[in-house]
């Protein structure tokens, strides 16, 4: 049974997966994100990446949560050491230059959220085509370390398989 279960029967639809295009910002990227909740098989969870799309609705990349969140790293805190910036935010650290500190980095992480998300969006690497079988998808998850594969059908994205999904077909015919 697993043989016969191929890309397009794992994945989901585009229309049901958030993608944008690469003009949006940060904040709509966060938005994006923020409001869409995926359900499968009864199972309701938040996707991980944005998908990002140019003019011709060609994908050009992907973002995750932790590049919205690196994104919106503050500027003065970008040049900063790990130990400088632990010590800015220790217990015992000046209590006045902390507030103003982190005043300065609302302000900041403002200003970032309007950056255009093409700024920190990651390349595709790796895509499936529709008809690849389950096996083949497990190969390309693994051997590429990648945990969503965009699915391709006659050169157009169709949807996305996450490596969750997947996982959870191989749990239902092993357990």
């Amino acid at each position: 049974m697993l043989d016969h279960l191929t890309a397009g029967d794992l994945m989901i639809p585009l229309e049901r997966y958030p993608h944008i295009p690469y003009w949006f910002t940060i904040r709509q990227a966060m938005e994006e994100l923020e409001h869409c909740a995926i359900e499968i098989d009864g199972r309701k969870s938040l996707p991980r990446f944005v998908l990002i799309f140019d003019e011709e609705y060609q994908l050009m990349g992907t973002v995750r949560r932790r590049n919205l969140l690196r994104g919106l790293e503050p500027d003065f805190m970008i040049n900063f050491m790990i130990d400088e910036v632990k010590k800015i935010f220790a217990p015992d650290a000046d209590p006045e230059k902390k507030r103003e500190l982190m005043e300065h980095a609302v302000d900041d992480i403002r200003k970032q959220a309007e950056r255009q998300v093409s700024e920190i969006m990651q390349p595709i690497e790796e895509t499936a085509d529709y008809h690849d079988n389950i096996f083949q998808l497990i190969y390309d998850i693994n051997i590429n370390q990648v945990s969503l594969l965009p699915v391709l059908q006659d050169n157009r994205v169709v949807g996305v398989v996450r490596a969750a999904d997947v996982f959870h077909k191989i749990c239902d015919a092993v357990l």
